[in-house]
């Protein structure tokens, strides 16, 4: 069975399609990242998805589930999590994927995404020899942590501390340098949030923590760009000085600037300063030094669920 996941994420939309393996973990036939930003409003009272950014989504699901189709999918199901989940018209973007795109769409809580997450984790050959660990996934409209004993999740919290979210409620001219009183508030948030939230922090010491999401990808891209390698090539182990000097070095300049950095999407530059804030915000409450990035979480996870007989969402 070939099956293919479309993630309709708050700043991106990604597709895999994958086989089952000779011990049923997804073996990857072919991925893609659209950057569509559908969720401007995330951090409003009433989150509503704009048309323009409803468009957007629906032709990037129907872009993806075409080439799902050209790679032989038997299967196609497209996830929605925090833009879509949080939307007041949320239903709408759900019925439109059906009829203009063809294709089922479920909408996840925040639960069933972090679990989803930590079963896509278990799929890394990277991660195998690890039993108990603790992971950070930070998508554009929320943050969710796991803690992992014996590989099963044993601790979940899905948070609204999205780098879009967060950068539409504390930063007032995103395409101007990141303001230390910005960067304060943004800190203080999240601190509050994850307080509130009875997250167990800090981490007994010693703890493996994994990192995966927009971010640390980009941190990564970053880092291979240097060197004139792919991504996937680049050491996975991100020191929390690292993720430092790079927001000193990009935080520090206009958005025009941010855009000419290699390895930084330029529609991920805008958010880019306060996703940083908030990791090294997380990295300093939990007392870490480094994240183990990952790139295999909610879309593994769907699909590892699918290969097995699993309705993820249903």
């Amino acid at each position: 069975m070939r099956v293919a996941v479309i993630d309709v994420g708050s700043n991106s939309i990604k597709l895999l399609v994958a086989d089952s393996g000779p011990d049923g973990v997804p073996v990857e036939i072919t991925s893609r990242t659209l950057e569509v930003r559908i969720s401007r409003g995330i951090a409003s009272d009433r989150p509503h998805l704009l048309p323009e950014g409803m468009d957007r989504g629906i032709e990037a699901v129907l872009t993806l589930a075409n080439d799902a189709r050209v790679q032989g999918a038997d299967r196609i199901l497209a996830v929605a999590t925090s833009a879509v989940r949080d939307a007041a018209n949320g239903q709408e973007f759900h019925d439109r994927a059906r009829i203009d795109a063809g294709v089922e769409l479920r909408i996840l809580s925040g639960m069933e995404e972090a679990n989803l997450i930590g079963l896509g984790l278990t799929t890394d050959p990277a991660l195998r020899d690890l039993k108990h660990f603790h992971t950070f996934d930070l998508g554009g409209g929320s943050l969710e942590f796991l803690s992992f004993r014996n590989r099963e999740v044993a601790f979940a919290s899905s948070m609204p501390l999205g780098c879009v979210r967060l950068t539409e409620m504390f930063v007032e001219k995103p395409a101007e340098p990141l303001s230390e009183e910005e960067a304060q508030r943004i800190g203080f948030h999240v601190t509050e949030t994850i307080v509130n939230a009875d997250v167990p922090l800090p981490l007994p010491l010693g703890s493996s923590v994994v990192g995966t999401g927009g971010t640390l990808t980009t941190v990564r891209a970053m880092v291979a760009a240097r060197t004139g390698i792919r991504a996937i090539e680049a050491d996975p182990v991100i020191r929390v000085a690292l993720l430092r000097e790079i927001l000193s070095s990009v935080g520090s300049v206009d958005l025009a600037a941010r855009k000419r950095v290699k390895g930084l999407s330029a529609e991920r530059a805008d958010v880019f300063p306060t996703a940083l804030v908030t990791l090294l915000t997380l990295a300093e409450i939990g007392k870490i030094e480094s994240f183990h990035h990952s790139f295999r979480n909610l879309r593994w996870g769907v699909a590892s669920s699918l290969l097995a007989g699993g309705e993820p969402g249903a």
